[in-house]
């Protein structure tokens, strides 16, 4: 029988989730939440939100949903104070949120540009810059910003999201060097084509399908529990002097 990892760093340790209702990030909230750590997530998604606390209301500590627009950088640091406020100081950050939107070269618009970097890049930096007091108080703390193997892979049909996950590469290294004198580690999960249930909805295909069979090193489903594992490991003190690093959970496709 499968088994996995415990971490007894994460044992009431405050960690802020982004984009925590659904998909990879439910599963974020469910991982950490097993570990006994004190979850606060953000989500536009209220229902999901909701319905998710719901379910996990019988974990050593019951995780808290903030429902708010993270492009909306003033509701967004207002969640975040109030995860600070009833959950303590937040130590973990996991900038999870996204939008893998398909649009073309010709249709993207200034307008769409802005929107896609709100979504995808601008809120990890802001979160980041918000929690970095209560790290430096707590000694040392973990920011774990999520990228994609889209632009990697060179994948098209989505230039402003590749462009902005590729950005994320360069906001996780000037970010480890400047927060690495008060031990504050950054670094970058970097998932690859994870079977979400959107994902298999909208964009799985007979296509897609093949294109995984033939770019992935092991043939089997990417879910989202492991991405949810490796960022146990980036939030807990098991990786105490890993920062500034890409950690590419892809089934070797990359």
């Amino acid at each position: 029988m499968t088994q996995f990892a415990t971490y007894p760093s994460l044992i009431d340790r405050t960690v802020l989730i982004t984009g925590g209702a659904t998909g990879i990030g439910a599963s974020l909230v469910e991982q950490f939440a097993g570990q006994g750590a004190k979850v606060g997530f953000i989500d536009i998604d209220t229902e999901a939100g909701t319905l998710l606390a719901t379910g996990l209301a019988g974990a050593r500590n019951a995780p808290l949903f903030v429902p708010a627009d993270l492009t909306d950088s003033a509701a967004m640091l207002s969640a975040i104070d109030s995860v600070r406020r009833q959950l303590g100081p937040i130590v973990v950050l996991i900038n999870n949120a996204a939008n893998d939107r398909r649009h073309s070269i010709a249709e993207t618009t200034p307008e769409s540009w802005d929107a896609g970097i709100a979504v995808n890049l601008k809120h990890q930096f802001f979160a980041a810059q918000a929690v970095v007091a209560d790290m430096k108080q707590a000694g040392g703390g973990s920011i774990v910003n999520f990228g994609s193997v889209s632009w990697m892979l060179k994948m098209g049909g989505m230039p402003v999201y590749t462009t902005a996950k590729a950005a994320v590469a360069g906001l996780t290294r000037s970010l480890a060097r400047d927060l690495g004198p008060s031990n504050i580690r950054v670094n970058t999960l970097v998932p690859g084509w994870v079977m979400t249930d959107k994902q298999v909805r909208l964009w799985l295909d007979d296509a897609g399908r093949a294109a995984i069979a033939r770019g992935q090193c092991i043939n089997q489903p990417l879910m989202a529990e492991h991405i949810a594992r490796m960022a146990l490991f980036l939030a807990a003190d098991d990786s105490a002097l890993c920062t500034a690093q890409d950690f590419v959970v892809d089934a070797g496709w990359t």
